[in-house]
């Protein structure tokens, strides 16, 4: 992608003053950079494996730059691809390297980038277990993605604590490093409701979650720890009373992020309750 400037008949032809702006805002590539970032865009457009050398090549040399500020920028024009995808590409090549690298390399390698992504955040030695693991669960075969997750996950769970020795059930927490569709909870404030070996079971304003113990964090206050259930079950006592105005349900949230009510918040929460005639 080279930087132009068109001019029409229906087009102010540009200034001189305007292209040496322009010609400011992109850095040139020399004739082998050029060339290089050709050859490697082509790479990108094969196998994840080469996808991802060449990606990472691109990123650190900075070829993007003669016609994109971002790297983020260029892969997305350029590619169609999200900076995530980028990222699992560029994981999933050197969890490659390193399961074809040393003296126990592994003789089947993956053939998605699907099949890795669960790997790299364990150290080499880990990813090459974890990944002969799976090639004997999958009968001496390339594994999919599912089985290398499913071992991914019980190494992770090994190592959690056993929540039944730390929490209780009545016990106020926030939320915190929730993930996916419940990231929109971080910050907010929870009871606990059921404790199981390894997660726990809590309510929010809105909700009822299961989550792990390293996604609570305890509020120690003596006095949030009485006062949030109780503001709690007002909340969920409005929720429960009907279809609330939306004013109404930007108040509740509110609330379920903070771990006390002011003098003016606990009017408010009041008056609710009288316009809603709850009890």
């Amino acid at each position: 992608m080279s930087l132009a400037f068109k001019s029409s008949e229906s087009e102010t032809p540009a200034t001189v003053a305007e292209l040496e702006s322009a010609s400011n805002i992109f850095e040139a590539l020399t004739d082998k950079e050029a060339s290089d970032r050709h050859w490697l865009e082509l790479k990108v457009e094969r196998a994840f494996y080469e996808a991802g050398k060449a990606l990472q090549e691109l990123r650190n040399r900075r070829l993007y730059r003669s016609t994109h500020k971002t790297f983020e920028e260029y892969c997305h024009e350029r590619f169609g691809f999200t900076h995530r995808h980028v990222n699992y590409l560029i994981a999933g090549s050197q969890v490659v390297d390193n399961l074809q690298t040393g003296t126990n390399s592994s003789q089947i390698l993956p053939t998605s980038e699907t099949q890795v992504r669960h790997l790299a955040s364990f150290e080499a030695d880990k990813q090459l277990q974890v990944w002969q693991e799976a090639i004997e669960m999958a009968g001496g075969r390339v594994p999919s993605g599912r089985i290398v997750k499913s071992i991914v996950e019980r190494l992770k769970e090994k190592h959690l604590p056993h929540a039944t020795n730390s929490y209780n059930v009545g016990d106020a927490f926030t939320l915190t490093r929730l993930s996916g569709s419940e990231r929109k909870y971080n910050g907010c404030w929870a009871i606990a409701l059921s404790v199981n070996n390894f997660t726990v079971e809590v309510d929010v304003h809105d909700a009822v979650l299961i989550v792990k113990p390293d996604n609570l964090n305890r509020i120690d206050l003596p006095d949030a720890q009485r006062q949030l259930p109780v503001t709690l079950n007002r909340i969920k006592r409005l929720r429960d009373c009907g279809i609330l105005d939306r004013c109404a349900y930007t108040v509740l949230e509110s609330l379920g992020r903070q771990t006390y009510l002011t003098p003016v918040e606990e009017k408010v929460l009041s008056a609710l309750e009288e316009y809603y005639g709850v009890e």
